[in-house]
């Protein structure tokens, strides 16, 4: 058989192949687990670790395919519920599991503001600036994504070590309700603005070429979207339960800090938008590279942080949320540094330069505090 529907074919078996790989390994792990036959930490982590990234890729580029066959602001949401169904199948169970971590959820959403304001955005610009020299964007909406950006980071990671009526840096049930809805309704308003209100502070010429040229191809195929998206994230849910569970007891077999664990979830949930980023970059689409990445952080935050807080509240956890007195400087300095980089409307390798020396000393602050 060849032709076009050999073709469909063969692109359908090979995109549910990941979903069915991954459910194949997660059935044997726990086959194995109820047989006697457990993994030692370290190389449970590193057995699951590869099957986990390549289910959360698959979910991730099915919800981009649908989102963008949904348009906005629907869009938007169905990537944004996609990604935060895994962010928080990998935090629930490691941190309100029977060896908590109650500081797992801090030091992602940490982990995911240093990864995409000085990792990923001076990789881009970066890439961007050698290529092409100068990249221009739309300031009104790169200084909307840091508005947003800066109120949730603070009101989450430095408002819980100035308050008293919770011991420690974390915030009292009423405190954390709050915390919850008023970052959940930011990240909404955002989305309204982003997708519906202001949608030409995000939007480049280029892209919407590309997105009307997409737009009049072949018929969408949304029931086998849809189906392949449940897969996936079935897939990713699964082996995200069974990789937090390795992921503490693994870290302190290799002997690695406690905060890398953060670090490990948001590098998982943050690799497939992060390539899409550097590729819009090459191709000097800095606007759409940008909208990926910083969008990922807010929903990030706006997301994920509400759904935790429901958890820890449900469960009568504490959660701590407040960072160092070192995380909150270097924090600090992300913001600054991102609102003197925005400012313009174009960037070059400098600033480039600039995020990617702050995202190395994030690193080696983690290794040595």
């Amino acid at each position: 058989m060849s032709g076009p529907l050999a073709t469909a074919r063969l692109e359908l078996a090979r995109q549910a192949a990941t979903p069915a790989l991954t459910l194949m390994v997660y059935a044997g792990l726990v086959l194995g687990e109820r047989a006697g036959l457990t993994l030692q930490p370290a190389l449970g982590l590193f057995a699951v670790l590869p099957f986990l990234l390549a289910a959360v890729i698959a979910a991730v580029t099915q919800a981009e395919r649908l989102a963008h066959f949904a348009g906005e602001p629907f869009g938007t949401l169905i990537l944004t519920v996609a990604v935060t169904i895994i962010e928080v199948a990998l935090i629930v169970p490691a941190a309100f599991g029977g060896k908590s971590d109650p500081a797992l959820a801090r030091d992602m959403i940490y982990a995911v503001i240093m990864i995409v304001c000085n990792g990923l955005v001076g990789s881009c610009l970066l890439v961007g600036g050698m290529r092409h020299h100068e990249q221009e964007f739309e300031v009104k909406g790169a200084s909307a994504f840091l508005a947003v950006l800066a109120v949730l980071s603070v009101l989450t990671l430095v408002l819980p070590n100035y308050t008293t009526t919770a011991p420690g840096p974390a915030l009292a049930p009423m405190q954390l309700v709050f915390a919850a809805i008023a970052t959940l309704l930011l990240y909404g308003v955002f989305l309204y603005i982003q997708t519906v209100r202001h949608k030409e502070y995000f939007t480049s010429q280029a892209h919407g070429q590309e997105a009307a040229r997409e737009a009049g191809g072949k018929p969408f195929p949304v029931f086998r979207t849809v189906g392949l998206l449940g897969a996936c994230l079935l897939a990713a849910v699964l082996l995200a339960k069974m990789f937090a569970g390795y992921l503490e007891p693994g870290l302190v077999a290799i002997g690695a800090p406690p905060a890398l664990a953060g670090f490990c979830v948001a590098f998982l949930i943050l690799l497939p938008e992060s390539v899409t980023a550097l590729r819009a970059s090459y191709a000097n689409e800095l606007q759409r590279s940008l909208n990926l990445a910083l969008g990922s952080s807010l929903a990030t935050i706006g997301m994920t942080l509400p759904a935790v807080a429901a958890f820890a509240i449900y469960y009568g956890r504490d959660l701590a949320l407040g960072v160092s007195a070192q995380a909150t400087l270097l924090l600090s300095l992300t913001l600054l540094v991102s609102t003197l980089t925005f400012g313009t409307g174009r960037t070059n390798i400098l600033y480039g330069f600039v995020h990617l020396i702050v995202f190395a000393a994030y690193i080696l602050l983690i290794f040595k505090p």
